[in-house]
């Protein structure tokens, strides 16, 4: 079907930031054949390589089945302007959960060259996140038991969420950080047990220090959440720092909120030492809280996530109403609204809780 400005598939939505899916983006013709249709927010119509950014009002296109993400405006000047594209979304590492330990870094599909490499330099660590990911998802469906989504997975999609991730809504910015938060928690235990050779404890917890109660002494083991945090954000970010669109925008901003959600909940525990418990000396060390927390956090930032738009430059957002706030680094962030997840999607023809 031939991409047009006056093709009856595009439907006024207003002047919300949103975000749209093109059919294989050329449908039928090739990008030199698109330009008569399109006009350009400030920059070239076409890039192969690079997204064009703008903030707009938009049409929706009611067909979803490419993931290629599009703003699009309608009005006498500009009959249609693609603002931005991104790229296909895939959370590919998702995948080596359902593959245990036997974790074969050739065979997970969608992995880019960055991720790759890190996991035949770390196969050990690549086991550690694939048994890890039942406790995320796990959490997940707990604190979406009494939703209408609930967090449901499906065997058919490498990246577990099937057309879920075809939207770029509050749920799926919710995913992504408990992905993220999972990552961090999981190689930060498997440290201190011991199971890795990368890591063990905290190495920067020596000596003395201080806290409201008085002095004491670094001992014990110390979970090591900064390097679980620098390898998580290594691998998991990979994908969407080499994609650099404002899909991958979003999937930055929403990982780094959930492995800050991990150490947030970093607690001193002590233990005392002295004649008849009178705690003359303590020992201390940090460990993670029970990645509950993580999630019981988590859920509230879902519950007051922020609908946002990318900015002119491209490099971060802007709320997508004025009356919203600007989102800070520890909020969640998402450019589309929700479906129901209970009636009949007229526009794709599919009931939404038949998609996951």
């Amino acid at each position: 079907m031939p991409f047009s400005a006056s093709s009856d598939l595009y439907r006024s939505t207003g002047v919300l930031t949103n975000s749209v899916f093109l059919h294989s983006i050329a449908l039928s013709e090739e990008p030199h054949q698109l330009g008569p249709h399109l006009k350009s927010c400030g920059a070239p119509v076409w890039k192969r390589a690079k997204p064009v950014w703008c903030q707009t009002s938009l049409n929706r296109y009611s067909q979803t089945s490419h993931f290629f993400t599009s703003f699009l405006r309608r009005d006498s000047a500009h009959p249609l302007s693609i603002c931005w594209l991104t790229a296909e979304v895939d959370a590919s590492w998702w995948y080596m959960g359902t593959l245990g330990s036997q974790v074969m870094c050739d065979n997970i599909p969608g992995l880019v060259n960055k991720q790759r490499q890190l996991c035949r330099q770390h196969p050990k660590v690549m086991q550690a996140i694939g048994a890890g990911m039942k406790d995320w998802i796990t959490e997940c469906q707990h604190q979406f038991r009494n939703h209408r989504w609930n967090c449901n997975t499906t065997a058919r999609d490498h990246n577990l969420f099937g057309r879920l991730l075809l939207r770029s809504s509050r749920e799926v910015a919710f995913v992504y950080a408990i992905s993220s938060a999972g990552v961090v928690y999981t190689l930060a235990r498997a440290c201190s047990q011991g199971e890795l050779d990368s890591c063990s404890c905290d190495p920067t917890k020596k000596g003395s220090s201080r806290d409201s109660k008085g002095s004491f002494d670094w001992g014990g083991c110390s979970d090591h959440v900064e390097h679980a945090m620098r390898f998580s954000q290594a691998f998991v970010d990979a994908k969407e720092r080499k994609e650099r669109d404002a899909r991958a925008l979003m999937n930055l901003h929403n990982n780094r909120a959930g492995r800050k959600a991990v150490k947030r909940f970093m607690n001193l525990e002590c233990k005392c030492h002295g004649v008849s418990g009178s705690c003359s000396v303590r020992t201390c060390w940090l460990a993670m809280a029970d990645f509950r927390r993580t999630g019981e956090h988590l859920r509230k930032r879902y519950n007051g996530a922020v609908q946002v738009a990318v900015n002119q430059y491209g490099t971060g957002f802007t709320a997508a109403h004025s009356h919203f706030k600007r989102p800070s680094k520890n909020d969640l962030v998402y450019f589309e609204d929700s479906p129901d997840y209970c009636i009949r999607d007229h526009e794709s023809g599919k009931q939404h809780f038949s998609l996951f």
